[in-house]
């Protein structure tokens, strides 16, 4: 595994990988000093056509937790607004020593194009291609899941799959690469999904989707569900009308007091409920929900540092076929050699 582009490919074993190293770099996290010397003369390039905030930061926190060199870099205010091609750019940063590239683009397939090209000889990382995927988004809403239901069953979540986990998505599954990354992981861990959403805002060909579809939110509550996860309206993706106004929306596909409250009188008294971020408070959530116990929209923030520490230490330290050592195990000695501690 050279790069990270999609979780539809991402085989069980390699997912499981990923979460059971973030779970040593969730560790790391808990120390005084959070920092390993894992990608020391390592350079990660944080490449970003689309604005971005949490992602951004949270993968520059990743490298430099691993003490890898990190440069940032936004098409806003580069020579990408001058009209510089993606190829063009792409060779600058090889031509710097980038060994990762943190890719976003607001085109689907863009970080596809550049890990199959000669343009880079570096890992690539998609945080994001239009409406496709994003991968590392999913593995940490998954890790999160998996602490939580780990935690239900009383065991260690390391090594545990979502085996028998009822997970609902919600709202704009259409313009949405969080959905459908997280269909394809959640389906490879074992997790039963559905997707609710009104017609107009569920993709074409979704029935070929493995996953079951709701139009309706109440019903798909009463079956049961361990995970509720609610999309953000994306209406700057928006080009026509899908929902005849706000308030109907919220009314019927979003999660909010009422739902809050239904939680409890339907017996789901473990179920989370789960947003990507960020947040349209008062459409797709309500403040009461989004700040209620069940809540874990901070805990998925925290988890993605780790997660993303796991992603750029695995393709950056070595080969990830073969079972991953810790990274204090690996990086114990002075030599800091992936080859010697592996």
């Amino acid at each position: 595994m050279k790069h990270l582009l999609s979780t539809e490919n991402l085989s069980l074993a390699n997912a499981i990988r990923i979460l059971d190293t973030a779970e040593e770099m969730a560790a790391v996290g808990d120390r005084e000093v959070k920092k390993l010397p894992a990608l020391r003369g390592r350079t990660v390039v944080n490449l970003f056509f689309e604005d971005s905030t949490r992602t951004r930061i949270s993968f520059e926190a990743a490298a430099k937790r691993l003490s890898a060199d990190v440069i940032n870099f936004a098409a806003k205010g580069s020579s990408v607004s001058k009209g510089e091609s993606l190829k063009d750019t792409a060779q600058t940063l090889s031509a710097m020593g980038a060994d990762a590239v943190v890719i976003r683009h607001w085109a689907s397939g863009a970080p596809h194009r550049l890990a199959a090209t000669d343009w880079i000889d570096a890992a690539v990382i998609n945080a994001g291609d239009g409406t496709h995927e994003h991968p590392t988004q999913a593995l940490l809403d998954a890790f999160t899941m998996r602490r939580h239901w780990s935690k239900l069953a009383g065991l260690s979540s390391t090594g545990a799959d979502l085996k028998g986990m009822r997970v609902a998505i919600a709202g704009d599954v259409l313009h949405s690469r969080v959905a459908r990354s997280n269909v394809w992981l959640l389906r490879t861990l074992g997790a039963d999904v559905t997707l609710v959403a009104p017609p107009t805002l569920l993709p074409i060909g979704v029935e070929s989707w493995p996953c079951r579809v709701s139009y309706n939110m109440d019903e798909t509550l009463e079956k049961g569900v361990d995970a509720v996860m609610m999309l953000r309206v994306q209406g700057e993706r928006m080009n026509a009308s899908f929902f005849p106004s706000t308030r109907e929306y919220s009314r019927r596909w979003g999660f909010d007091d009422t739902r809050l409250r239904a939680l409890d009188s339907l017996g789901l008294k473990d179920t989370i409920i789960m947003h990507p971020g960020p947040m349209n408070r008062g459409l797709e959530i309500s403040a009461a929900a989004a700040d209620s116990p069940r809540s874990t929209v901070l805990a998925q923030v925290r988890n993605g540092v780790s997660v993303r520490m796991a992603a750029l230490y695995l393709l950056l330290s070595g080969d990830t076929r073969e079972p991953a050592a810790t990274p204090d195990a690996a990086y114990s000695n002075a030599a800091y050699s992936t080859k010697e501690s592996h």
